[in-house]
């Protein structure tokens, strides 16, 4: 490139920059997590802190910890290991959260230095009186890369006053003990999570595109799974700022805006003479926006998700495919249909707004409790801007926390996101080992102990210590089963007792919960049943039956006397008739019954 072309590019970047900068800096807005102080008394309470963007803060959930301020290297520029300084905390205690001071040096170096060397977490107290700022990654910066990659415990700016109690302190020797909590970062209204990711199909803008597109392939599972169950709504868009008026006829406006310097983005190899222009990546960009309407009529708005992975690797940069030929065999392949795509990008030439590209404009601006989109990529959760690694575990994490409690899907139990309290002594709550029934479940929040539904089956109780069945005053050592089929769970909670072969039981499967001792028993019907032995109530049953054998043969051979003279006395009535009208030769005279009947 010539100095010509250096020059107008060196000239006409920073205007770029410059207005972007400038409609965005109307309202932005930190993202927060709430600290509490707990001891000591002298500065008990709660106070306010930034979220870091990096590393993985631990939305939806706390963390507590011991605040640790070193005596060398407090800025944390240097490894602490040099100093021979750890902040590893010994067995049965709290986390270290380290206290380091600002300035020197990147955020994310601190951190680095801080996890190295053991910390929890990393509090960096701020140096002047100004309102809290996200602390935020380097933009180009290989060697940083690589560290802020592997960052994973949290880390929060908190403002100078409260850095200075803090010190005071510990400089008197108290113990810091303090809560950073993250449980209320992320609205969580409902059973649905509303996401929105700020996304760039530039893949040629160093670290942090290489780290986008990273997470756009690892993170495409899950977002399928969320958004094909119903329990997600998300929407992608794309950051665009326009040319300043003077520039808008240049050769450098033109070779990085569409519709005449209304919608721009920066040259990705930051050299005007060579290579892909910023209106190449402005395009690709509104053909990615349009694909996801043209995907959402269909009802299949995660067909987003494949296209950007699929375009990235079949169409990158770097091998001279990124454009409209090599998207349009991306767009055939998923069965999208490419005439209303182009219907919906407009005409890139036209000096006119184009619809869909002046919406994303709008949307930058901030609403509500979103504060204007600044930092790319961006991730809204809620309407709340997430601040943290760009990573599958953790994006996770911070959509999870937006679900209303225990209505999050199964994708939120993996193993990336839930806490698995539940393995440890059973997460507090009550179980029954016998039946392999317990009241624990865990959620990314942690746990909550909740009485089971099994087979059907719904046990009532309180799901800590003990529960109780509706409609009784006994209580129980477990969650009882209530409902029909009750019994087949741990014989209903009830008790149950085999004798000589024979089974008893309390339980009866009906929907007050009550046991019943069987016939014959006396008792709770819970702990105890006493009664006859086994052999003792076959002897009496045998009993009964031969009575009722007996009884029946008795019946039996009266009803065949009874037929029998009733039979004689029919015969005898018919030969009496018979014989008035016409005698029989053996029988001279019968008598008549009604005449004696008469007499």
């Amino acid at each position: 490139m010539g100095r010509s072309g250096r020059s107008k590019a060196a000239i006409l970047l920073p205007f770029l920059l410059l207005i972007w900068a400038e409609s965005a800096m109307g309202r932005f807005l930190v993202e927060k997590n709430s600290l509490k102080v707990l001891s000591p008394e002298s500065i008990k309470g709660n106070y306010d802190s930034a979220i870091g963007n990096f590393g993985i803060p631990q939305y939806g959930g706390s963390m507590a910890g011991t605040v640790v301020y070193p005596k060398d290297n407090r800025k944390g520029c240097q490894k602490f290991e040099d100093s021979g300084i750890s902040f590893k905390s010994k067995p049965g205690a709290l986390p270290t959260f380290v206290l380091v001071d600002r300035g020197d040096c990147f955020f994310a170096l601190k951190v680095w230095n801080a996890q190295n060397a053991g910390a929890a977490a990393v509090l960096v107290a701020d140096h002047r009186d100004e309102p809290l700022i996200t602390m935020d990654s380097p933009e180009e910066d290989r060697a940083a890369a690589e560290y802020i990659a592997n960052i994973t415990i949290p880390s929060a700016l908190i403002d100078k006053s409260f850095g200075e109690k803090l010190k005071k302190a510990l400089g008197s020797g108290d113990i810091v003990n303090v809560n950073l909590d993250w449980r209320e970062s992320v609205p969580h209204p409902d059973e649905r999570v509303e996401y929105e990711l700020w996304t760039n199909s530039n893949d040629e803008c160093g670290v942090k595109c290489d780290m986008l597109m990273e997470f756009l392939k690892d993170f495409k599972g899950a977002a399928l799974m969320l958004e094909q169950g119903g329990y997600t709504q998300f929407t992608p868009h794309y950051i665009t700022w326009y040319c300043p008026e003077a520039f808008t006829v240049s050769k450098q406006c033109k070779s990085q805006c569409l519709n005449h310097g209304r919608y721009c983005a920066p040259d990705p190899e930051q050299d005007f003479s060579s290579g892909y222009d910023g209106k190449d990546v402005v395009l690709e960009n509104l053909r990615q926006l349009c694909v996801f309407r043209v995907a959402n009529e269909t009802r299949k708005p995660w067909i987003w998700w494949d296209y950007v992975t699929d375009f990235h690797i079949r169409c990158p940069m770097k091998e001279k495919k990124y454009g409209k030929e090599c998207a349009e065999e991306v767009i055939k392949s998923l069965g999208l249909d490419l005439s209303k795509i182009e219907k919906c990008m407009g005409d890139p030439d036209a000096d006119a707004d184009n619809p869909v590209l002046k919406e994303e404009q709008e949307a930058q601006i901030g609403k509500g409790s979103r504060g204007d989109v600044t930092i790319l990529p961006t991730l809204v959760v809620n309407n709340r801007q997430y601040r943290g690694k760009l990573e599958k575990g953790a994006v996770s994490k911070a959509i999870c926390a937006g679900f209303e409690e225990t209505t999050e899907p199964s994708v939120c139990l993996n193993g990336d996101v839930e806490t698995n309290e539940c393995l440890h002594n059973n997460g507090g709550c009550w179980e029954d080992k016998a039946a392999n029934v317990t009241a624990c479940k865990d959620t990314f929040r942690g746990r909550v102990c909740e009485c089971p539904v099994v087979n059907g089956v719904q046990f009532r109780g309180d799901g800590y210590r003990s529960c109780s069945a509706l409609k009784t005053i006994h209580i129980r050592s477990a969650c009882a089963a209530s409902g029909p089929g009750r019994c087949r769970i741990n014989n209903g909670g009830c008790w149950g007792e085999k004798r000589d072969g024979v089974t008893f039981s309390a339980c009866v499967d009906s929907d007050d919960g009550k046991c019943k001792c069987p016939p014959g028993f006396k008792g709770d019907g819970v702990k105890h049943c006493e009664g006859t032995s086994a052999s003792e109530v076959k002897y009496g049953w045998g009993a009964v039956w031969l009575v009722l054998i007996v009884l029946g043969l008795a019946g039996g051979g009266g009803y065949l006397v009874y037929k029998q003279r009733l039979r004689s006395y029919m015969d005898s009535e018919i030969r009496a008739i018979m014989a008035q009208y016409m005698p029989l030769d053996s029988q001279n005279e019968v008598p008549s019954h009604v005449d004696i009947d008469r007499a």
